[in-house]
C-alpha cells in the first residue's frame, strides 16, 4: 500500500499535469511491453510494436523490469520540458552519485548486464547510447500512436478538471479510480510494496499516463518532487491499423461528418461535455447523441472517457483544429477592435 500524507496546505497545491510526460510514457510502455496482462488494451499494440523495435531497446528493458523497482532518474521532473530532447538532456545530466545509488538498488532486485556498471560510473559513451535508445524507442513505439495518447490524456485531464470544479480537491482525488481511497488526510493507493510519501506542503502533481498499468505509481525517493502517475481510460481499438492511420477522407469516417447536428456536437465538445449535457443543449435524444459521437470518435475528432456510468466527450487536437478552421472561415472569435 502507498500512503500519501497531506497537510491542509498540500490540498491547495494538488494539480493535474498539463499533458503527457514522454519519459513516463517510455518508462511505463517498456514495462507494459514485458508484461502479459492488459491484453484487451495493449495486446494489439504489443504484437504491432515488438517486430519494429530497434536493437537499442536492449538498453532499456534491463533498467525497466516489468515488476518492482526501477530507477527514478529515468523519469526526472518535467521542469517545463516541451520536447523529448530536452527531457533526455536532463536525464543524461544526472549526478554520478545518484546514478550509482539508484542502479545499486536496482541490482539488488534484478540481474543486470555488465554495461550497467559503466552507466553507474557516468561513462559518457554509455550515457550517449542510453539517450539514443530513448529517442529510437520513442520513434518506433510511441510516435505512431501519439495522436491517441494525447487525445485520451486530454480527455482524462478535462474529466479531472470537472471533478475539481464540481467537488473540490477531495473529489479530484476520489475520482482517480478503484485503486485509490481517500481517508483524510491520507490518500491510499494499491501498491506492490508498503511506502509512505509525506508531502510536507510541497503539493502533488497528478500525471495521467497512457501506458501506466494496471495501478498508479510514484517515485521511490520521497525527497523528489511528489508525483502520482495514474492510468487512464483508453479509446477502444486505439492500436488497430485503421486507428493508427489516423482520420480518413472521402467515404471514410471523416467523410460522414456532414450535417449540422454533428457540427454542433463537435462544437459542444470543445470544452468537454457529457452525453446528457449534449442531448439537452441540442434537444436531441441520448441514442442520437451517442450515434453521432461514435462517428466523431471514429474520425479521431473527439475522445471519450466514462466515469460513474456517464460518458464525457472532449474534442481532440484534430477536432479543435477543424473548429478553429471554421472559426477563421466564419470570422467567429476575431477581434472586433481595430489593431493598433
Amino acid at each position: 500500500m502507498l500512503r500519501i500524507h497531506f497537510t491542509p496546505e498540500d490540498l491547495t497545491r494538488v494539480r493535474v499535469a498539463p499533458g503527457p510526460d514522454v519519459l513516463w510514457e517510455i518508462t511505463n510502455s517498456v514495462q507494459t511491453l514485458q508484461r502479459s496482462d492488459g491484453e484487451r488494451v495493449f495486446g494489439v499494440w504489443r504484437r504491432w510494436v515488438r517486430p519494429r523495435l530497434p536493437e537499442s531497446r536492449r538498453l532499456l528493458s534491463p533498467l525497466l523490469p516489468p515488476h518492482g523497482y526501477s530507477p527514478d532518474f529515468l523519469t526526472p521532473a518535467s521542469g517545463g520540458h516541451s520536447t523529448l530532447r530536452s527531457a533526455v538532456d536532463t536525464l543524461l545530466g544526472t549526478p554520478r552519485q545518484r546514478l550509482r545509488t539508484e542502479l545499486a538498488r536496482l541490482a539488488g532486485s534484478t540481474r543486470l548486464p555488465t554495461w550497467v556498471s559503466s552507466l553507474a560510473d557516468g561513462d559518457t559513451d554509455t550515457l550517449a547510447r542510453l539517450g539514443e535508445a530513448l529517442h529510437a524507442y520513442e520513434t518506433e513505439a510511441l510516435a505512431p500512436h501519439w495522436r491517441h495518447v494525447r487525445a485520451d490524456l486530454e480527455a482524462d485531464r478535462a474529466l479531472r478538471t470537472r471533478h475539481l470544479m464540481d467537488g473540490g480537491t477531495e473529489a479530484l482525488l476520489i475520482g482517480l479510480g478503484a485503486d485509490v481511497r481517500w481517508r483524510p488526510p491520507v490518500l491510499e493507493v494499491s501498491y506492490p510494496v508498503d511506502q509512505h510519501l509525506w508531502l510536507g506542503g510541497r503539493g502533488l502533481v497528478l500525471q495521467p499516463s497512457f501506458f501506466c498499468w494496471p495501478a498508479p505509481t510514484t517515485l521511490a525517493d520521497g525527497d523528489l518532487p511528489p508525483v502520482l502517475v495514474h492510468p487512464i481510460q483508453h479509446t477502444a481499438d486505439w492500436a488497430t491499423p485503421a486507428a493508427t492511420a489516423g482520420p480518413t477522407t472521402g467515404r471514410g469516417p471523416l467523410g460522414r461528418l456532414l450535417g449540422q447536428t454533428r457540427a454542433d456536437l463537435l462544437q459542444a465538445t470543445r470544452g468537454g461535455c457529457s452525453t446528457m449535457e449534449a442531448a439537452r443543449m441540442l434537444q436531441v435524444t441520448h441514442p442520437a447523441v451517442s450515434q453521432h459521437m461514435n462517428v466523431l470518435r471514429a474520425a479521431g475528432l473527439i475522445s471519450t472517457v466514462r466515469t460513474s456510468g456517464r460518458a464525457f466527450h472532449l474534442a481532440t487536437a484534430e477536432g479543435r483544429a477543424l473548429l478553429a478552421a471554421e472559426d477563421r472561415r466564419t470570422g467567429r472569435g476575431r477581434d472586433t477592435e481595430p489593431r493598433p
